[in-house]
């Protein structure tokens, strides 16, 4: 890519932007889209390139938005089935289920209405969704963060101050993204708090980069509750009850 074709590819798009522009476009996508190597060529690319640019924005706007909505009557969150997701892992989403789509130009994350560019309010004074879209730009970028928060951990440290949020110490470079409440017990003990509430599980409220050992030792204790919790459901007798602390010291003893 050499600098030339570049200057005259920005020079392009910028004039496309300037012919599209909306009085009432957000300025701060605005500016973002002026400050970019490549300057978008249309403004739903802009809208798009801020919000993957802004993740934290994103997801507290989608939480925001779908406790507007709320929840639709007569849905619980379930698992599996074919029409709830695979497994506990995922957000639960009740407007991508069929039974409670909104319609076209509603979101199917949020349920709220879709205007032009993937914005969530009217812009441009349409005074009616866009019926060929399905989601909402911010909503896009907070899906992606919540089922892949790991890909903004160079955000998450930052966001932290390079600190590891149990230890307080200097994060390392193989610091880890956790939630702070793990999702299993989010589906076991929370399950029935309303929906939008929910969803800042998935989010940056319950989200922190741990040093490695940390993280490990923190696993470790969460595999133990688990599998104890399992054995009480089964009812299986108790047997000696081995800590994270006895994991660690017997995978770090010498072999005999």
């Amino acid at each position: 890519m050499t600098k030339a074709w570049r200057t005259a590819r920005n020079l392009r798009a910028l004039d496309r932007l300037m012919r599209t522009r909306h009085e009432r476009f957000p300025a701060a996508v605005w500016r973002h889209a002026l400050a970019r190597p490549l300057v978008p060529p249309t403004l739903t690319r802009a809208v798009e390139s801020y919000w993957r640019h802004h993740p934290f924005r994103a997801e507290r706007l989608a939480r925001a938005l779908a406790a507007r909505s709320g929840a639709p009557e007569r849905w619980s969150w379930r698992i599996g089935g074919g029409d709830g997701p695979a497994s506990f892992r995922i957000p639960p989403t009740p407007y991508r289920h069929p039974a409670f789509l909104r319609g076209p130009g509603h979101c199917r994350i949020c349920g709220q209405p879709i205007y032009r560019f993937g914005w969530h309010e009217d812009l441009c004074g349409d005074r009616t969704p866009n019926a060929r879209a399905s989601w909402h730009l911010a909503c896009v970028a907070a899906w992606k963060f919540w089922n892949a928060p790991s890909d903004q951990v160079r955000l998450l440290r930052r966001f932290q101050q390079h600190r590891c949020a149990t230890s307080r110490r200097r994060l390392l470079r193989a610091s880890e993204v956790d939630h702070r409440i793990p999702l299993f017990r989010v589906w076991r003990d929370h399950r029935d708090l309303p929906w939008p509430t929910l969803l800042a599980f998935w989010g940056l409220p319950n989200l922190q980069v741990v040093n490695c050992e940390v993280h490990l030792r923190k696993s470790l204790e969460e595999g133990v509750e688990r599998r104890s919790a399992q054995r009480q459901r089964a009812g299986v007798g108790d047997r000696p009850r081995l800590t994270a602390a006895d994991v660690i010291m017997h995978l770090t003893e010498p072999l005999g």
